[in-house]
């Protein structure tokens, strides 16, 4: 009998640790996958605020919350498993589509720096009809982000068993919205906080201070997106070459790190896959341009 509780006990202990292991190697992977996703989580983050731009101070949360519950539910319920019958049944096209979604990111980050470069326009005002339609059309765009996050999260774990990948999408999903809408939350409000520090008097300088600094963050931040979406697409693209067959764009961004002190590589390496991005989205947004001209 007490062999057998021994023995018992003894299972119980090596599934414990191996319990232990997988939560180890599930967060080390999710960290990975967000880690690569950072270019698309700063420009959602960076995006989602102008949809309640104008809107009643009163009914911003309550739209965010609807647009973070939209966007949770099209990870999980929609592109999480789509992710995962694709790593299972057609890996081979997890880097094609890696490089799809790369070539995006610097398509978009090489517009927003031509539209630097060109004489300053009015932006477009952003749609502002009933609640229901503004937060179906800010869910819409964000199934395009998601997308490509979970897609770049998903070649960070292609080679992980099944249900670590699984685990670690889901796990990321969540992670990623409440990371962005948290933070989107935050943004909003900081009007409201900056007014109300503003009518007492030991806060009063604070709260202006907030006030003007909010449209100098907002640039900040969206300038942060543009160039961590260049970096992380330019870098997906020279893997992908890589994966592909074509060594030596990556080799020479690898030799470029190697031949400056230690401290000073991963900016170098940074660099030059911004510089590729740029490249790439500067070539993409010129055949789209001379696409777009050809249908006159």
């Amino acid at each position: 009998m007490s062999g057998g509780l021994a023995a018992l006990l003894d299972d119980i202990a090596l599934l414990a640790k191996m319990a232990a292991a997988s939560v180890d190697d599930v967060a080390a992977a999710s960290a990975r996958a967000s880690v690569k996703a950072a270019g698309v989580v700063v420009d959602d983050t960076a995006v989602t605020p102008q949809y309640v731009h104008g809107v009643s101070p009163a009914r911003e949360l309550p739209i965010i919350k609807k647009i973070a519950l939209g966007s949770l539910r099209n990870k999980l319920l929609f592109i999480l498993p789509g992710a995962l019958a694709l790593s299972q049944f057609l890996p081979w096209l997890l880097t094609p589509l890696l490089m799809l979604g790369g070539a995006y990111l610097c398509f978009e980050g090489a517009e927003k720096i031509l539209a630097l470069l060109r004489p300053a326009h009015d932006a477009p005002a952003v749609e502002t009809g009933d609640e229901d339609s503004l937060v179906a059309g800010a869910v819409r765009t964000d199934f395009i982000l998601s997308a490509e996050i979970m897609v770049i999260a998903l070649g960070e774990v292609a080679s992980e068993p099944f249900l670590t990948r699984a685990v670690t999408l889901a796990v990321v999903a969540v992670f990623i919205t409440l990371l962005v809408y948290g933070v989107v939350a935050v943004i909003v409000k900081m009007d409201d906080v900056g007014l109300h520090l503003a009518t007492k008097p030991r806060t009063r300088r604070t709260g202006r201070a907030l006030v003007q600094a909010m449209p100098y963050v907002l640039k900040a931040l969206s300038g942060v997106g543009m160039v961590a979406m260049l970096w992380v697409g330019g870098h997906i693209l020279l893997d992908g070459l890589h994966k592909l067959g074509w060594h030596a764009p990556l080799s020479l961004a690898h030799e470029a790190a190697h031949a400056v002190p230690h401290l000073l590589s991963w900016p170098v390496e940074t660099l030059l896959s911004a510089l590729a991005g740029l490249l790439a989205g500067a070539l993409i947004v010129g055949a789209a341009h001379l696409a777009g001209h050809g249908k006159h």
